[in-house]
């Protein structure tokens, strides 16, 4: 059945006629950078910022978190589809301008930004109702924190999925502690430090993703769920085709034996001694990131993979995030990789061995207790 609409701009509600033998309303809520419709028994959540690669704002997240608390009252509603209206990426992250703009002065956007993001995060990881991830194109940041906590999690032949932020000073959060904790052996911790870009069929060996279809395929996939919400895991696994090697799984026995350790001097020092070809690769890599953010990221995911409960993961990854947008860092590394694209970040502690305990006990400090993250309350 062939859906027609008109191109939308600006914001505003709408139905649309479906051409063909049957015909029903679809609804249709406009905003100019998300997309929400009804359109049989699913419920699609679109971004809609293709030119920033759909990364995520505020209001992007606050009509996210609107529409999902409406469907999940909705009885004609059976699933929730996440994908991005057009262009490349799923989505590229959040808004790291907005964040290092007010992370230089007092902070107040950055902290409500990641309040409401990380809402949006645990609503998704608590919704009772099927949720469908289409990772079709690049999956960074905020992008995974809108992916992983669905049920389903589609991968194509487009996906590039990372969670590349201590490159820019900052640390993989909206739930970064929790799952990359959980993947094989020490996976997490190695994209957690690296930033490492892994494809469709890597995010299927790993986990991360619980299926891979071609991109071909999405459009006449997600018709079918919409039609008939109870078949979607048959419907899934009709279409999933085999996919490519997964490259990192080769390099599972190395990730696991340099990366063994929570101490980021030793890893550094592991990758200085094997002397290969990958481990300098890799060494090099480390060398450009944030030390800071290293040893916080190898903290929180050791925090994450003791967590118990989504909300208490969102409450440290929320006093991080609190903190680091206001440190040196953060701001540097958006200077010098986003604003200026130099590419030279000068990180302060400059190395690994000057970020002291003190100073991480510091970054995962409790806030004050009117400012904690909460969670939403119905």
């Amino acid at each position: 059945m062939a859906l027609r609409f008109k191109r939308c701009f600006g914001s505003g509600t709408a139905k649309f006629g479906v051409t063909g033998g049957n015909r029903q309303a679809i609804t249709v809520h406009m905003t100019e950078d998300l997309i929400t419709t009804v359109e049989g028994k699913a419920a699609r959540l679109r971004l809609n910022r293709p030119k920033a690669l759909h990364a995520l704002t505020a209001a992007m997240c606050e009509a996210a978190i609107e529409a999902l608390l409406a469907w999940r009252e909705n009885p004609a509603v059976e699933v929730v589809l996440i994908d991005h209206a057009e262009g490349r990426g799923f989505c590229a992250g959040g808004d790291i301008r907005m964040l290092a703009e007010s992370g230089a002065t007092d902070g107040v956007k950055a902290r409500e930004f990641f309040h409401t993001e990380y809402r949006l995060n645990h609503l998704l990881f608590t919704y009772a109702k099927s949720t469908v991830a289409f990772m079709d194109g690049i999956t960074m940041g905020g992008g995974v924190g809108l992916s992983l906590p669905c049920k389903y999690r589609v991968a194509t032949e487009h996906t590039r999925f990372a969670m590349p932020e201590t490159g820019i000073g900052l640390f993989p959060d909206v739930g970064g502690g929790w799952y990359l904790s959980r993947l094989p052996g020490r996976a997490g911790q190695f994209l957690a430090l690296t930033g490492a870009r892994i494809d469709g069929a890597e995010c299927l060996a790993l986990g991360l993703a619980t299926h891979y279809l071609s991109s071909e395929a999405l459009e006449e996939v997600k018709a079918k769920i919409a039609a008939d919400p109870q078949s979607i895991e048959a419907i899934l696994d009709e279409a999933s085709v085999e996919p490519p090697e997964a490259r990192i799984m080769g390099n599972l026995e190395k990730i696991d034996r340099l990366f063994a350790s929570d101490r980021y001097e030793d890893i550094l020092a592991a990758l200085a001694a094997d002397g290969s070809e990958w481990a300098q690769k890799e060494l090099a890599t480390l060398h450009t990131k944030s030390p800071q953010t290293c040893k916080v990221s190898l903290y929180l995911l050791a925090q994450g993979a003791r967590q118990t409960d989504f909300a208490e993961e969102m409450v440290v990854e929320y006093r991080v995030g609190a903190h680091v947008v206001q440190r040196h860092d953060f701001l540097e590394g958006v200077r010098a990789v986003i604003v200026d694209k130099d590419n030279d970040p000068k990180w302060n502690p400059a190395t690994a061995e000057d970020v002291s305990d003190h100073l991480i006990d510091q970054i995962f400090a409790p806030l004050n207790a009117d400012e904690e993250w909460t969670p939403l309350s119905f």
